[in-house]
Order: C-alpha cells, then sequence, then structure tokens
C-alpha cells in the first residue's frame, strides 16, 4: 500500500517529509520520492527506487528546498517500479500529484489528454490525474476549483495531494476509497494517508470524509468541501494511541489487545481496494486483471491459521467466482504429486511471509513451471513471499506479537473476500450480488465492533471450560474451517485438548466422545445449513453433551438446559466466518487466562515458522 506525506510549515519540510515515509515503510512500498516548493515558487522533485534509504541519500546528495511539499512511498499497480514511474507526477513542470489508489478509467482519459497535447513520461494512472488538473487549472486559475472539478471524473479509489507552483504554499488533498488525514499543528498543517506519519510533529487530526477535499495553507489555515461542494466543519481528534504496536497499553495481553484492533485493520485492508459496487482487481498488482480473466482452477496453499482461512476462501471462490479450488497444507504440498489443471492460479498465504513450508512450496511451484502465475496474501511487505510472488495483497493487520493468531487470520478472510469478487467480475461482469457484498464489507467493522462487546458475557462463559480437558467444536459449510479455528485456538494458548467436526459427521465417530464432561461449541450463523445443524445439535443434548451455542439473532435457537446461547449480530452469510470467529478467539483467551497459562507465548510454540 503506497503512503502519502504533505506539509505547509514554519520551516524546511524535507526533513518531516523524510520521516514521515519512514513511518510508512510498514505498508509496503518499490519506490518513494518527495517535491518541495522553494521561497521562489520554484518546484522540484526528488525520486528512487527501493527503500526510503535510497531517497534519504538522493536527498543527501541534491537536498530540496522550501517550506511546503509532498512526499510518496509507491506500490506498483500501473507500471514497474523505476524512477519514472516513482512518485511525485509533475504535468508541465508545474504541478505535481502524489496518489494511492488506482484509477480505473485512465486509459480513456489519457487517450483524451494526448489528443490534447499531453505528453506522457510514465506508465502510471497518477500521471493522468496530474495532467487533468493542470488542464483545469489553466482554464479556472484556482487550484482548489481544479482538483474538485477533476476527481468528479475519476473513476476508482484515490487519495491524492497536489501543489502548484502559481498557487504559492497551498496543498490539495481529495479522498474516495482510500485514507486521507489532516494534521493540525501550530502554524503549520499537514497532510498524510495514515496518523502514524505526523505522530513526530503533531497528535492533533482531521480525519476527512469520503469525497472530502480539503485546502492546507500557510499559517495553518484550511477550508474542507465535502462531496457536494458545500464548505464543511470535521472535528479535530487527539491520537490517543502513542505507545505503538510495541505495547499492550490498556490491554493486559497482546493478544487481547490485537483481538481489539480487529474492526480497525479490517478497515484498513479495505481501504482504497473498493469502488462503489465492485473490487479493485488492480490492488493485486499491475498485471493482475490480465492474469485473473486466464483463470480456471486455484491452488491454495498455507499452514496452521492460514490454512483454516484458505478453507474458507474455496467455498467463497467456487460459489462467487465458479472456479475449482483446492486448498492444500503446505507442509505435505511437496511431497505428494499433484495434478496441476490448465490455468491454475497458485495461491499462498502467511502472517510473516517467511513461513518456511509456504516459501518452500511457492518455490516448488514454481519450479514446475506448469502455473499460470502465483499471488501471496501477507501482512509483511518486504517478505520473501511477497518478494518471489507474481502478484500480492497486503493484509493491514500491523504487528501481531501474540503467537496465536488473530488478526492476521481475519484481514486474511477479507482479502481473499476481495479476490473472490475481483474474480466474480471478471467472469460474469457488474451484478447485485456482487455489490450488495460490497455493502456488507463497507459495514464489516461495525458489526465487528458490535460483536466484540460479547467479552464481558464470554469472559463468564470462560468459567465453564477452565477444569475441561477436552472440547468439540462443530460447524457446516463455510463455518467447519471457523470451528477448526476456534479448536486450534483453544489448544495452542490453554492447552485444552481440542478437536473439531463437520456438524454432520457427528455420527460418524465424534459422537462416541459426547458425554457431561466434553463441552461442545457450536457456531451457527443464519444460513442454509442452519436447520440441518439444530438437528445435529440435537444429537449432542439427547446423549448429555453440554452446547455453547454462538448464533445469529434470528437463529431462532433456544437457551435450556444443557444450552447456553450467544447472541450475534446479524450479518451477511457469506461474511460471517469473518464476524463467528471472534467470540471463538475471545473464548481461547479467557479460558487461558482462567487457567493461567502464557497467553502471549504458548510452549513449544514461534510466531513465524521459519524452519521445516
Amino acid at each position: 500500500m503506497c503512503g502519502i506525506v504533505g506539509a505547509i510549515a514554519c520551516r524546511q519540510v524535507q526533513g518531516i517529509l523524510l520521516e514521515g515515509l519512514k513511518r510508512l515503510e510498514y505498508r509496503g512500498y518499490d519506490s518513494a520520492g518527495m517535491a518541495t516548493l522553494d521561497d521562489q515558487s520554484a518546484l522540484a522533485r526528488r525520486r528512487a527506487v527501493g527503500k526510503v534509504a535510497a531517497l534519504e541519500a538522493e536527498l543527501a546528495r541534491a537536498p530540496l528546498s522550501g517550506r511546503c511539499g509532498i512526499a510518496h512511498t509507491r506500490w506498483a499497480t500501473h507500471g514497474r517500479p523505476t524512477v519514472e514511474n516513482a512518485h511525485p507526477h509533475f504535468s508541465n513542470g508545474r504541478l505535481a500529484v502524489v496518489h494511492n489508489g488506482i484509477i480505473e478509467n485512465f486509459e480513456p482519459l489519457r487517450v483524451e489528454l494526448e489528443a490534447d497535447g499531453y505528453r506522457f513520461s510514465s506508465e502510471t494512472d497518477t500521471e493522468v490525474i496530474a495532467h487533468l488538473i493542470d488542464r483545469e487549472f489553466s482554464r479556472l486559475g484556482d487550484l482548489f476549483a481544479a482538483v474538485e472539478r477533476v476527481i468528479a471524473r475519476l473513476d476508482g479509489a484515490y487519495a491524492i495531494a497536489v501543489m502548484h507552483r502559481d498557487q504559492g504554499e497551498r496543498i490539495i488533498g481529495a479522498r474516495k476509497g482510500s485514507p486521507l488525514v489532516v494534521g493540525v499543528g501550530i502554524d503549520e498543517i499537514f497532510l498524510a494517508s495514515d496518523p502514524l506519519a505526523l505522530l513526530q510533529v503533531t497528535d492533533r487530526f482531521i480525519y476527512l470524509h469520503e469525497g472530502d477535499v480539503v485546502q492546507l495553507c500557510r499559517g495553518g489555515a484550511l477550508e474542507i468541501h465535502d462531496r457536494t461542494g458545500q464548505p464543511v466543519e470535521r472535528a479535530v481528534v487527539t491520537y490517543e494511541h502513542g505507545d505503538g504496536a510495541a505495547s499492550k497499553g490498556r490491554f493486559r495481553h497482546f493478544m487481547q489487545k490485537e483481538i481489539f484492533e480487529q474492526s480497525e485493520v479490517i478497515a484498513a485492508t479495505l481501504e482504497g481496494r473498493l469502488a462503489s459496487d465492485h473490487a479493485l482487481s488492480r490492488a493485486f498488482g499491475a498485471t493482475a486483471e490480465e492474469l485473473f480473466e486466464r483463470i480456471e482452477a486455484i491452488h491454495i496453499v498455507a499452514c496452521g491459521t492460514s490454512y483454516h482461512a484458505g478453507m474458507v476462501a474455496r467455498y467463497w471462490l467456487e460459489k462467487l467466482a465458479g472456479i475449482p479450488t483446492q486448498v492444500e497444507v503446505a507442509s505435505e504440498y511437496r511431497y505428494r504429486e499433484v495434478v496441476v489443471p490448465r490455468n491454475t492460479l497458485f495461491v499462498t498465504l502467511s502472517q510473516s511471509g517467511e513461513t518456511a513450508d509456504t516459501l518452500a512450496a511457492l518455490r516448488h511451484a514454481q519450479g514446475r513451471g506448469d502455473y499460470l502465475g502465483s499471488l501471496a496474501i501477507c501482512n509483511v511487505a518486504g517478505s520473501s513471499l511477497v518478494r518471489e510472488s507474481q502478484l500480492s495483497l497486503l493484509t493491514l493487520a500491523g504487528p501481531e506479537i501474540g503467537v496465536a493468531s488473530t488478526k492476521a487470520f481475519t484481514t486474511q478472510l477479507t482479502a481473499l473476500m476481495l479476490l473472490a469478487l475481483s474474480l466474480r467480475r471478471v467472469r460474469q461482469g457488474d451484478d447485485p450480488v456482487a455489490a450488495g457484498l460490497i455493502e456488507a464489507l463497507r459495514g464489516l467493522p461495525r458489526v465487528i465492533a458490535r460483536t466484540l462487546k460479547l467479552d464481558a458475557t464470554i469472559e463468564r462463559l470462560a468459567s465453564a471450560f477452565g477444569e475441561k480437558q477436552h472440547a468439540l467444536f462443530l460447524g457446516r459449510g463455510t463455518q467447519f474451517p471457523i470451528a477448526l479455528e476456534g479448536a486450534l485456538k483453544l489448544k495452542e494458548i490453554s492447552y485444552i485438548h481440542a478437536e473439531a467436526y463437520p456438524a454432520g459427521e457427528l455420527k460418524h465417530g465424534p459422537l462416541a466422545l459426547v458425554d457431561g464432561d466434553m463441552p461442545v461449541v457450536a457456531v451457527a450463523p443464519n444460513d442454509e445449513l442452519l436447520e440441518k445443524l439444530k438437528s445435529n445439535l440435537q444429537e449432542v443434548r439427547t446423549r448429555g453433551g453440554q452446547l455453547f451455542v454462538f448464533a445469529d439473532e434470528a437463529s431462532g435457537i433456544r437457551e435450556s438446559e444443557g444450552v447456553t446461547v450467544i447472541a450475534l449480530p446479524a450479518v451477511d452469510e457469506l461474511l460471517a466466518p469473518i464476524v463467528y470467529t471472534l467470540p471463538l478467539q475471545l473464548l481461547a483467551y479467557h479460558v487461558a487466562v482462567l487457567r493461567g497459562t502464557d497467553v502471549d507465548q504458548p510452549r513449544n510454540l514461534a510466531k513465524s515458522v521459519t524452519v521445516e
């Protein structure tokens, strides 16, 4: 994911912008650049391929002067990682633009601009924005008005920052589907895609709303227009998370903190990757759209929790995109003769991107030479898995310190839903089902926040497991992998032996384990398999099993003797696996605390398994 930093200060801004870029390095990028306006309104820039350190070296060789500037880290979507494709992009040497996101209609706009005499020096969609604004500025003579006119023509997602040499010390920002915040200083004003980039200069922020356009001026003045073009006021908020990811803050354990971050990190993973009614395929890489059109089958390879995410994705990819999907445990994949159908995409999932078995599986698959291409879904931008895959999508979970994966899992699921929706669009075009899912995805962080309010209820429930040595988890359809993940979490951190089964398999063996001393946990969203699940649960009750059911508010499952029901908010059935993961994480956490185990560093386990 790209990063934006902008500043209008009472001092030279090169150091501020450079520090901001360093603070955004976690987001992933392949080039960096900076542009400033000096006191004579001369516009200059420096760009470099690679890490921010390469840009820093270029600035040491040829510093930039000015109290107004913009800077950027780029993750390539249109065009290779080259200096020419790095931001900021100029138009006629007088206007500079940095841009996060994807402009879907850039090709017809480029044709239009070329016919109007504009020449392009890059392969990017961003240069289209620069030339469009330059043309409108020539007509209107006002940068703020020019930006407002241009963004009405852009399809896709974007956050932009713009400067013009003829408009003095002024920066215009705009956002649609990609985050942008204003940092408020003392007689200084800043702009960034993430408040973390600006914490060295301010802790006061204005979070721009969807469709907002903002004008930043000398002395800290600003003006904001909403999507209708009307002036609006936005609240100034004090940033209260200065302890950073390395601190537990108000939480007792990192795992607990990371569970409660899931609403925020899922929102971050969705930002900039959704258009009004579809997912943006370009988010997966510059060649994704062309490759997606050729896919006829998918192989997903992963380990542990990531493997469970892949199992959920199989249901989504086959239902939504109609693509046959096979899910493999990475440690087994290389040791059997895998048949690879024509035009098969090889997908790897990993939090760290350094998981030894998954990385070895990728290299083995690439060595075979019979896969169409490779895609990595990963939480670490510079990891081996990302570097060695043809396409990649970063989950923006941030650092995950607890060994038992929580937010990395749900952001993987979110990314996999984006993949399923992107492939559906390639095969079927735009349709109401996909548009409805996009709307449900936008509301998902709110549903997650509501679900996490069950924490106190689940903490009380944990006492029923404190003295147990075994537990059984049940689910059907997409909830079977979630049952597997719930059982894995419980055994990882509480050391209770736990197993998971498809509920329909009870009669085929697991029912023999059920008695009054075996708690049975079931996940019961309101989907097409609910009635069958109810019959399976009745089989448990008639044998004296103690049931703990996480159920949709409208499921009709009621509490009775031996049956405890925890009601969850209503959610689209295809997104239910993400939501129903949360109470199982909370249950495992509270049981582990009750039993006094080392929650964040359970025995015998490591966070990143980098050996086979």
